[in-house]
């Protein structure tokens, strides 16, 4: 059972650098052709695909985000974290890693989230 676990500060101030983490546990981030997604939720909104890394460490990012987001791993820790910069109040929301076969499959393993807050 592939269980994925959402780490990072809860609040974050304007134009500071938003840093979370997802730690995979029953599952190694290397093995199968998976990608590994970030995905939030801004309050009262649906979800929003911010981008992904796969299985080889290739990087695809939301084309409205591309600019300030940044994915990477830690093949080491069986990790892989979110970066996401100059951030402003309407980054505030649930953020989510979860697992898929493709850039296009539903996803099979998601996170439990983890709220985070933009604010002065």
């Amino acid at each position: 059972q592939v269980q994925l676990q959402e780490s990072g500060p809860g609040l974050v101030k304007p134009s500071q650098t938003l840093s979370l983490t997802c730690t995979i546990s029953g599952g190694s981030i290397i093995t199968g052709y998976y990608y590994w997604s970030w995905i939030r939720q801004p309050p009262g909104k649906g979800l929003e695909w911010m981008g992904a890394i796969d299985y080889s460490g290739s990087t695809y990012y939301s084309p409205s985000l591309k600019s300030r987001t940044s994915i990477s791993r830690d093949t080491s820790k069986n990790q892989f974290t979110l970066q996401l910069s100059s951030v402003t109040p309407g980054d505030t929301a649930v953020y989510y890693c979860a697992r898929a076969g493709s850039l296009n499959d539903e996803y099979d393993y998601w996170g439990q989230g983890t709220q985070v807050t933009v604010s002065s």
